[in-house]
């Protein structure tokens, strides 16, 4: 189940709520009791590891692999 973050506009806290995304544009409740709160916008960080560097896309290079480019 995905976390959302909210910052509230009346005491300007920010709290996460764990919920599923069927409910992710719901109105949500700041801790405090305040209804006026935002859905804030956050990314994700994906970690992981590689064996060594990208691989070069053949065609050479460009906004489109190379093919329209010059």
């Amino acid at each position: 189940m995905p976390t959302y973050a909210y910052r509230c506009r009346e005491c300007a806290g920010t709290f996460e709520l764990l919920r599923p995304m069927s409910e992710s544009g719901a109105p949500a409740q700041c801790p405090e009791g305040h209804q006026d709160t935002v859905k804030l916008l956050t990314t994700v960080a994906l970690t992981g590891s590689a064996s060594g560097p990208a691989p070069v896309p053949a065609g050479g290079g460009g906004c489109c692999g190379g093919g329209c480019c010059s």
